[in-house]
C-alpha cells in the first residue's frame, strides 16, 4: 500500500496528536472536524507543540516548518475520504458514533484505504461489520500525549488482512512509534491493565487509606510508573476512563465494575486536564479557547 496522506477525524486531544505525528512522519494529514473551533485550537495546540520542541532541540525549526505545511483541515468527513490513503478515527470512545464513521468511511473511502480507530477498548470487529472491506479495518491505539507516547497498539480484527498490518506498522514507524500486535478483545492490552490499576486507586481514595498525592508518589517511586494512576487519568479524561470500564464490565465481568468515586467526578464535570479540574486541579492549557 502506497501511503501519502492520511486523513484523521476528530481534531481533540487525541486527533490533533496523530495529525501532529503524520506530518513529522512525512505524511500530508487532513485533519477533520465537523467544529471550527476544535480545528482552530488545534492548529494552535500543533504549532506550540511544534515550537516546544524547537525549544527543546528534539526538531530544527525548518523540519516543523515543513511538517506544519503538510496538514491541512476540513469540516467534511466525506471529502477527507475521497483523498486519503489511510483514515484514522479519533472521536470519543462511543461505539454509535465510531459506526457511523465506518459506514461513511466505507461509503467514500479509497477502495484500498485502511480503515483505523483509535479506540482504547471498543470491538474493532463491530466496526468493521459495518464495511464491505473488513481486511482493511484496524486498531491503532495511540497514547496520550501522542507526540511523546512511543506506542501504538495495534489491534488485529479475525478479518484484517496481513498487507493492513503491514502498512500500520510502516505508518507506525515514520511516526516514530513502537508497535505491538494484539489480538483483538475487551481492552487490548494497556486499557484492560490500567484500568484494573486506575480503579483500584480510586478505591483507595475513597476509602480514605491515603490522599491521591501519596497514591500517586508510591506507584511511580515504589513500582517504577513514569505517571501515577490519578496523574493518568486526568490526563486520559475521567469519562474516557469511565466509559472504557463500562465496556469491560459489560464484556469481561464484575472485577472492572467502575468506582463510586470515578462516577461521582465526572457526573460533576471533573474530568481531567481538558476541563481545568479532575482529581487535581489544572491551569488553562495552550490552545484552549
Amino acid at each position: 500500500m502506497d501511503v501519502k496522506t492520511i486523513g484523521v477525524i476528530g481534531a481533540g486531544t487525541m486527533g490533533r496528536g496523530i495529525a501532529y505525528a503524520a506530518a513529522l512522519g512525512g505524511y500530508r494529514t487532513i485533519l477533520e472536524d465537523v467544529m471550527p473551533e476544535m480545528l482552530i485550537n488545534a492548529n494552535a495546540w500543533i504549532a506550540h507543540t511544534f515550537d516546544e520542541g524547537i525549544k527543546r532541540g528534539k526538531l530544527t525549526s525548518e523540519a516543523a516548518s515543513a511538517a506544519i505545511s503538510r496538514i491541512a483541515t476540513s469540516s467534511s468527513v466525506e471529502d477527507v475520504c475521497r483523498e486519503a490513503d489511510f483514515l484514522i478515527e479519533a472521536v470519543p470512545e462511543e461505539m454509535e458514533l465510531k459506526l457511523e464513521l465506518f459506514t461513511l468511511f466505507d461509503k467514500f473511502a479509497k477502495p484500498n484505504a485502511v480503515l483505523a480507530s483509535n479506540t482504547s477498548s471498543l470491538s474493532i470487529t463491530e466496526m468493521a461489520e459495518m464495511t464491505y472491506r473488513p481486511e482493511l479495518c484496524v486498531g491503532m491505539h495511540f497514547f496520550n500525549p501522542v507526540p511523546k507516547m512511543q506506542l501504538i497498539e495495534l489491534v488485529r480484527a479475525p478479518k484484517t488482512s496481513d498487507e493492513t498490518i503491514v502498512a500500520c506498522r510502516e505508518v507506525g514507524s515514520r511516526m516514530g512509534k513502537e508497535v505491538v500486535v494484539v489480538k483483538e478483545s475487551p481492552g487490548f492490552i494497556t486499557s484492560r491493565v490500567n484500568a484494573l490499576i486506575g480503579n483500584e486507586a480510586f478505591a483507595m481514595l475513597e476509602a480514605g487509606l491515603a490522599s491521591a498525592e501519596d497514591i500517586d508518589k508510591a506507584l511511580k517511586l515504589g513500582l517504577n510508573h513514569p505517571m501515577g494512576p490519578f496523574e493518568m487519568v486526568d490526563l486520559v479524561g475521567l469519562d474516557v476512563r469511565l466509559r472504557i470500564l463500562e465496556y469491560l464490565h459489560a464484556t469481561l465481568g464484575e472485577k472492572y465494575r467502575p468506582n463510586a468515586l470515578l462516577k461521582k467526578l465526572v457526573a460533576e464535570g471533573r474530568l481531567g486536564r481538558k476541563t481545568g479540574r479532575g482529581v487535581y486541579d489544572y491551569p488553562k492549557e495552550p490552545g484552549k479557547s
